[in-house]
Parts: structure tokens; sequence; C-alpha cells
């Protein structure tokens, strides 16, 4: 059996400084959405994102990935624990970030940049999603740096024992995740987006895709506390809250489909024209 090689959370320490490993992988999440959107802007489908744009959807989405994230792990997980610890909601040092919350900060995040710029929100999240799932792989890994949200309980040859928990064998479910969503996520959707589509087509596709391979690793993952308790009906507090995007992003592709391009249309509204000068 494998063991887990227990790497100090710690990445570096100046003093009275530390940097985690969790934070440096977040960096490295949002410098990778940074890098492939200017790719995408000069050889992606024609699209009304500019790089100083792109400056200000990285910042939006940071706020809506750190707030939203850190509130729905609160929330969804663990509101008993932080009620009685409402300091401990600011450690983000500490892990604990959950992606539906996330990813509701950041649709809130772009929709109010959407009206900054005069587009709509689905433009935003068309160009966006593609860039995600890479740096939802680095947050795996440092899960799994951090030796949190460990596997069930397994005896397949490459189970492994995580001594911070116990001696059993378990799923690295979090590597299996950094595969799922960081790499066969990221190969979807960004070839399915290399051609131009209907408006809201590529973020239904990520909702879809994302709802599906989370729910996939839930059965390997071990269950963990949400607000309805461990296992409901047999389904994971992951697998509920996958359920709605999955269903949202299914029923966005269907209006999607019946839409008409509207890029042309939104790259010569002078609204944005004039906005976009501005900034």
């Amino acid at each position: 059996m494998l063991v887990h090689p227990q790497i100090d959370p710690v990445a570096i320490s100046l003093g009275p400084l530390s940097i985690h490993w969790y934070g440096l992988m977040y960096l490295i999440g949002f410098l990778l959405f940074f890098m492939l959107g200017r790719y995408r802007i000069k050889y992606g489908p024609k699209t009304v994102i500019t790089p100083a744009f792109l400056d200000d959807i990285l910042f939006y989405g940071m706020l809506g990935v750190i707030i939203g994230g850190r509130l729905g792990h609160v929330l969804f997980y663990q509101f008993g624990y932080y009620l009685e610890n409402p300091l401990l909601i600011f450690a983000l040092w500490e892990g604990g970030m959950s992606f539906h919350g996330g990813f509701l900060g950041v649709i809130v995040a772009m929709i109010i940049l959407a009206r900054k710029y005069g587009v709509h929100w689905l433009n935003i999240t068309d160009f966006g999603v593609p860039l995600v799932p890479l740096g939802l792989g680095a947050g795996r890994i440092g899960n799994f740096i951090n030796a949190e949200l460990w596997g069930r309980p397994t005896d397949v040859s490459w189970g492994m024992i995580f001594p911070y928990v116990d001696a059993v064998p378990r799923h690295p479910s979090q590597l299996y995740q950094f595969f799922l969503e960081g790499v066969v996520l990221f190969l979807l959707v960004w070839i399915y987006s290399a051609k131009p589509r209907a408006l809201g087509a590529v973020t239904g596709l990520f909702m879809i895709g994302y709802g599906v391979v989370r729910s996939i690793a839930e059965f390997f993952r071990e269950p963990t506390d949400g607000f309805m308790g461990e296992l409901t009906l047999g389904v994971t507090m992951g697998q509920w809250l996958s359920l709605p995007m999955i269903l949202a992003g299914l029923a966005l592709m269907i209006w999607s489909g019946r839409q008409k391009p509207i890029e042309s249309k939104s790259v010569n509204n002078p609204k944005f024209r004039k906005r976009k000068v501005r900034n």
C-alpha cells in the first residue's frame, strides 16, 4: 500500500510569514486562468473580451471564488463548527473552500462586471469557463498536500494510507478529482469552445461536465458532513449540490440551442466600445 508523503503544508516560511501550499495552488490557478485567457483572446474564436477586460474578469473572479467559496464551505458543510468558531472563517490557509459556493460567487461577480461593460454576463462566462478546470486541478493538488478530503476505504493496489486519519488504505480521491476536474473537464470544454458557439452553450456544457465528474468522484471520496448530514438517501452533499448544477446546465444548453450567434452584435455594441475606451 502507498502512504501519503505527509508534505509540510507550509511551502515557504520567512520569519513570522508563512506561505502555504494551498494558497500557492490558488495562485497557480489564477495565473493559469490569466495566461490561457490571453492566449484565447489572441487565437480563440472572436470575442468581446479584451486584455483590459480580462484583467477585470480575473479580479472580480478572484473575489467571487474566495468569498463565495468560503461562505459556501461554511454554509453547506460546517455551519455549526463555524458558528462556534466564527473567527476561523477567515483562516483560508487551513483549507475549506466549496466549489459550488465559489461558482455562485463568480456568477454574481460576472453579472456585476457585465453591467459595467454593457454586455451579457454569459459572454463573460462563455469565455471564462474553459480557463477554469486547470485551476480546479491545482486546488485538488492543494487538498492532497494538506491530506484533506481523503477517499473511502479500499482494497485496490493503489490504496493510500493517510496517517493523519487512520491506518486504513483509502482511495486517493484528491488525485481522482485532479484528473477528472482538472484534466478531463479542461479538455472537454476547451475543445468544445474552440469553435464559435451560441450564447450560453459553453457555460452550460461546463456546468453539466463539472456536475457529472464531481458526482463520479464523490463515490470514491469519504462523505463530508453537510447541512443534511453525511449521506441523505445515499447521496453525498457534493452530489446534491451538483444535481441542480447539471439541471441548470442542461436548461442553459437547451435555451442556447434556440439562440442565434450574437458575437458580432456584442462586439459592435456602442455601449461596450465606449466603456472599453475608458478602461
